[in-house]
């Protein structure tokens, strides 16, 4: 009963009016201001009007065999409910961002749409009588409506492909009205049915139909022209972005939705791309497992980018939207991480390896360690810690240099490797020092057996280097749990107290820890604390060992020994406090005692006798040590030829041109210099042409033995006669027997040192041997 025709027309009509609606729509949200507003009016006039004009057209193209007219009140009231029907559901959908938001709002709009078509539907009048059967008409608006809803859905997404489906879907809506409403229709003709005055003609109507239908047209070509500009704007505005993306380093993808619309030239070479291969593609098919929508603005995200062959790039990403043509895009920040993370990696390795020897650094074997001993509680297995330390390896920096003995470090971690097996752990602590944990120790020796092979490797050969052989040893100490703790830091320091045993026990073996090594321990530390009691409350003093000439026997010079004279313990031996010092520091502190206490005395002694104080390296390392040896002379008004300081060939190994400016400095000065235990280090005749000594004491290893041992004795006299060439006097030390006085003086050694002279005495009891040996012709005498 429709002509097919008008038909046709309704729907082009429709589709023109909708495209209007909408490109004038999507040009009002791309102004601003009172333009947005007016817009925004006219969009949601032509939707209602398009509705409208669909709905009469069809109505026109209605032949239901009778005469028909239009009630004109109703007909304005039906272009008015799909006007304000539209636009209340449009308003509202605007300002809404969640999907039941955007349907409630295309609830409303099918509301109007329902309601224009039953007013209008109302309107239309035909000679005769109509009836409605409402179990088409309720279906009817009962399906439309969430069609309408739907529709709205679709235009609020950011997919494309779904905005493109609310046309079709708003125009089934009206479809689904339209033809249940009229299959509702039951038409009666009735010849005595007369129409009201005021009734309009369908031939009336048309033209105002076909203005309406003119008027979206012309609103079709505006927005067709509006979107074609806003293309243009889009394209221009994404060429721009685009350009400026290419200056980035980092990788740029610029998305709507899910879809790249360009990417830059970084993430192209990145991805492995050609150029331009991106756009078009979907997000997720480069970064698997990110949504776009759900990732927050500015927050950064890590993620694995899909390479062109398929390989997998570490990425961070970092979202943000940006207005381009009114229109939002989002740009996708991409940055490559694999240098980061191979700098994090490289970090790791650096904080947990010794950069060094390539093994755990102690940080890292404390935190095995900790891990380790709190597993094993669980499982109640036994296990080791083991430390080593290198010995005569001093020697080795000292005399080769830092770089000779790193090489030497690097060496001794390759043999150590040697030794293990592939679960046990190796580190090293630090200078010199290595740390082995032994994960299992099942066998009672295991522990043992490691330290033993250890000392063993590292003694076995030399290390050679630039065909130098260099000959180390090793200490070993041991801590076994749970037997010698449970505690990381307490295996540790067991350990250490055990290697601390095994060096006092003569080197190049190894020791496990007992108990008795925390009693020498707390008697090392009350030591220490006595000791800087004793320097604050005076119960130090000084005696002295006095030296002759070998040709008078008339005392010389007097060698200054500290003694301690504890309140309880009385004298103390040098060889259990000077160490000691030595390892804590007190050594200068206590050094500069000797010395101030030294030249106060001496200054009472007679005149041409001198007094010899030993330097330590520590003490003699001091850029301070000329000046407070000049204010000692001054302050005990003593002259600076009565001062001998006495050095061992320790502090010459190192900073030999500083060690030679101090030297000279005291020469300056008029104070003699003597080098102490002659012929026990490693290069001491070299040291004899650099170095401005006045005299070579010889040391007692040399004279024990003669004059019985020929060796011996060709030792003390080449030594003599190369200080005799060199302008050097000597003296011998350790005699003790007439036999080594004479050997000694026909040698032609210039003073002797002894037992069989005299024992280290006090001061006055130093002043009474000078008294008394004065005029002594021989030594022998006096002993």
């Amino acid at each position: 009963m429709h002509d097919a025709r008008l038909m046709i027309v309704a729907g082009v009509v429709c589709a023109i009016g909708i495209y209007a609606s909408f490109a004038i729509g999507h040009h009002a949200a791309r102004a601003n201001g009172a333009a947005r507003t007016r817009w925004g009016v006219v969009s949601i006039i032509a939707s209602g009007s398009t509705a409208w004009a669909t709905h009469f057209i069809v109505l026109l193209a209605f032949k239901p065999g009778m005469p028909a007219a239009f009630e004109p009140v109703l007909t304005a009231i039906s272009l008015t409910c799909a006007i304000v029907g539209i636009g209340l559901g449009v308003s509202i959908s605007i300002r809404v961002r969640q999907h039941w938001q955007q349907f409630i709002a295309g609830l409303i709009v099918g509301v109007g749409v329902a309601t224009l078509h039953y007013v209008g539907q109302a309107a239309y009048l035909v000679q005769g009588t109509l009836s409605w059967n409402l179990g088409l008409v309720l279906p009817s608006i009962i399906v439309s409506l969430p069609i309408s809803g739907a529709a709205m859905m679709a235009v609020g997404s950011r997919d494309r492909r779904i905005r493109s489906a609310a046309a079709p879907l708003l125009l089934l809506s009206i479809a689904l009205l339209h033809f249940c409403g009229m299959a509702a229709m039951t038409l009666r003709f009735d010849p005595t049915k007369r129409f009201p005055d005021d009734a309009v003609s369908p031939q009336a109507i048309t033209p105002v139909v076909a203005g309406v239908s003119l008027a979206l047209i012309v609103l079709a070509i505006l927005g067709w022209r509006f979107d074609l500009a806003a293309k243009a704007r889009l394209r221009q505005d994404r060429r721009r972005l685009r350009e400026l993306a290419d200056v980035a380093l980092e990788g740029l993808l610029i998305c709507q939705g899910d879809i790249v619309v360009t990417a830059n030239d970084s993430v192209e070479l990145l991805s492995g791309r050609q150029p331009g291969a991106l756009s078009g593609s979907f997000v997720s098919s480069l970064l698997p497992g990110l949504d776009v929508a759900s990732l927050p603005e500015r927050e950064e995200r890590e993620i694995n980018l899909i390479g062109a062959d398929g390989q997998e790039v570490p990425v961070r990403v970092l979202r943000r939207e940006v207005a381009l043509g009114h229109r939002i895009h989002t740009v996708i920040a991409v940055r490559d991480q694999r240098e980061r993370l191979k700098t994090e990696a490289k970090m790791r390795l650096l904080a947990f390896t010794d950069p060094l020897t390539g093994l755990a650094n102690r940080t890292r074997f404390f935190d095995l360690l900790a891990l380790h001993t709190s597993s094993r509680r669980e499982r109640d297995a036994a296990s080791a810690v083991l430390m080593l330390d290198l010995d005569r390896f001093k020697a080795v920096n000292d005399t080769l240099g830092h770089a000779a003995g790193d090489i030497i470090l690097g060496m001794v971690a390759d043999r150590l490797r040697s030794t293990l097996r592939g679960d046990d752990v190796i580190a090293r602590l630090g200078g010199d020092e290595f740390a082995v944990l032994q994960l299992t120790t099942e066998e009672a020796d295991a522990a043992a057996a490691l330290a033993e092979r250890i000392v063993r490797i590292i003694e076995a050969r030399p290390f050679m280097l630039d065909g130098q052989a260099v000959h180390l040893g090793a200490s070993v100490g041991i801590a076994v749990t749970p037997a010698d703790g449970d505690d990381p830091a307490e295996l540790m320091r067991n350990a250490d107290l055990a290697l601390y045993a095994a060096k006092a026990d003569g080197r190049g073996t190894f020791r496990r820890y007992d108990v008795s090594l925390d009693e020498k321990m707390r008697e090392r530390r009350v030591i220490e604390a006595g000791l800087r009691l004793a320097l604050v409350e005076g119960q130090l003093e000084l005696h002295y060992q006095p030296l002759v000439d070998a040709q008078s026997g008339c005392i010389t010079s007097a060698e200054a020994l500290v003694r301690w004279n504890h309140p309880d313990r009385g004298l103390v031996p040098p060889a259990d406090f000077i160490g000691v010092a030595e390892e804590t520091g007190l050594i200068v502190q206590l050094g500069e005692w000797v010395i101030r206490t030294a030249c106060a005395e001496a200054a009472t002694w007679p005149e041409g006798i001198s007094v010899a104080i030993n330097l330590s390296p520590a003490q003699f390392r001091q850029r301070s040590l000329v000046p407070f040896i000049v204010e000692a002379l001054r302050s005990a008004d003593l002259a600076p030829g009565s001062l001998e300081l006495e050095i061992t060939e320790g502090v010459l190994l190192s900073d030999e041109e500083g060690t030679l400016e101090t030297l000279n400095e005291l020469r300056s000065l008029g104070v003699h210099v003597s080098m102490d235990d002659f012929g026990t280090g490693y290069s001491s005749l070299s040291y004899l042409r650099k170095f401005p000594f006045d005299k070579i004491k010889i040391d007692q290893s040399f004279v024990r033995q003669v004059p019985h041992d020929a060796e011996s004795a060709a030792i003390v006299r080449a030594i003599i006669t190369m200080a005799q060439c060199l302008g050097m006097s000597t003296t011998v030390e350790g005699v003790e027997t007439v036999e080594q006085f004479d050997f000694s003086v026909a040698a032609g050694c210039d003073t002797v040192q002894g037992y069989l002279i005299s024992r280290p005495l006090d001061c006055a009891g130093l002043a009474s041997l000078i008294a008394i040996r004065g005029k002594a012709p021989r030594p022998l005498e006096a002993a």
